[in-house]
């Protein structure tokens, strides 16, 4: 079987979808008689090739990304209008069984064009920030978007949620789409288990963009609550983003720059030592749709503070491993970390409780839950029932 990835934004850039590609496809490249190719973004001007595995290649094309972190509409629109002639042509070489495309715009879009045009049934796994409402920055832009997402998402052969709350703000705007659920998984071999110290200050980290969204203002507001009361306690914040010039002013005027350290991009092998020089981790945002930070955390053995959005209940068992709080609500906030404040041994529980609670998200069951999808679109299309591809 031969499947075409499309997918705008790879390691190092972008973000969690990225993350998540990478991992899905190391299981699949483990597959016998499975081959994928993924198209993706190039940094620079030139096109290139690279081969992930002996069955595995990724052709970038070239969309000049100027940030790794975030990508803009003209490079959104880049990709798109270089990955469907680079699609097609692959396509005539390879003959591909199916695309899967890792978000709706642009990716989607892609798939959608090469459907009517070349025939080849397409997956569509949902990106948050694709849903009309989910990004509130990008609020303008939704009426405008909505009517081709829309169309994105009803000519996909199988339509990829990765929690009911996502697939439920799709049906809000499209009644009536069958979703299937893929959530997210971690590898816990990967992040050992944090020693949570008894003495020292509290020290909280936030992984994730520094965008508004993701609400590490609201964190500071928090923390200078907390100081104000006596306790110390220092916030690391890794991650990049257009917020980070108001954040750090924010943590300025308040007084905490000593206590806030802005860590900025922290290449992948080295995130896991970051989680155990941690106790506690918090992601106040606005919207998710399953945090992989929050995931990668609970793999970590860290008790996690996070905001009421999407996959948040799937993955933190309120009060035993962690606590959900409202988005922007700074009093709750300070009220679920002041108790991680006084005692260490509650933090080292509830990390511990995290950690278990993080062994029944996998990767290889999120590979298998693809791999079914393959099969049942292949055959669907060529009107059998496809024998199953083992995942090993």
């Amino acid at each position: 079987m031969r499947i075409l990835m499309l997918n705008n934004e790879f390691p190092p850039l972008g973000g969690g979808t990225g993350t998540v590609n990478r991992a899905i496809l190391a299981r699949l490249a483990e597959v016998p008689g499975l081959e994928v190719d993924l198209v993706t973004s190039a940094l620079g001007y030139r096109a290139e090739r690279e081969r992930l595995a002996e069955r595995v290649r990724m052709i970038k094309v070239p969309v000049a990304n100027r940030n790794i972190h975030h990508s803009s509409g003209r490079e959104l629109l880049t990709y798109a209008a270089l990955a469907l002639p680079t699609a097609l042509r692959l396509h005539r070489e390879r003959r591909y069984d199916l695309a899967f495309a890792w978000s709706a715009v642009p990716a989607g879009g892609v798939a959608l064009a090469l459907r009517r045009i070349a025939g080849l049934p397409y997956i569509l796994r949902v990106c948050g920030p694709d849903i009309p409402g989910f990004e509130r920055r990008y609020g303008p832009l939704y009426p405008l978007l909505t009517p081709t997402i829309t169309a994105i998402w009803r000519g996909a052969g199988r339509l990829v949620a990765k929690c009911q709350a996502e697939a439920d703000m799709m049906l809000a705007v499209q009644p009536g789409l069958s979703i299937d659920l893929v959530p997210n998984g971690v590898d816990l071999d990967a992040f050992a288990p944090a020693p949570i110290a008894g003495g020292g200050p509290l020290r909280l980290i936030c992984v994730a963009r520094l965008i508004e969204r993701k609400g590490q203002h609201h964190l500071i507001a928090a923390l200078r609550r907390l100081v104000d009361e006596g306790f110390d306690i220092r916030l690391e914040l890794v991650g990049e983003g257009d917020a980070r010039a108001e954040n750090e002013a924010l943590a300025r005027r308040l007084g905490l720059a000593e206590r806030v350290t802005f860590a900025g991009y922290v290449p992948r092998e080295q995130i896991a030592a970051r989680y155990a020089a941690a106790h506690v981790f918090v992601l106040p945002s606005y919207n998710e749709g399953m945090s992989v930070a929050t995931l990668e955390a609970m793999a970590a053995g860290l008790p996690t503070v996070v905001t009421r959005t999407g996959g948040a209940e799937d993955l933190v068992e309120e009060g035993v491993s962690g606590n959900i709080v409202p988005w922007a609500d700074v009093a709750a906030l300070a009220e679920r970390l002041r108790p991680l404040a006084q005692r260490r041994d509650l933090a080292r529980q509830m990390g511990a409780a995290a950690r278990a609670r993080a062994q029944g998200f996998t990767w290889d069951a999120a590979a298998g839950r693809y791999l079914e999808m393959f099969d049942d679109l292949v055959g669907a299309q060529e009107g059998r029932c496809a024998p199953p591809v083992p995942l090993r």
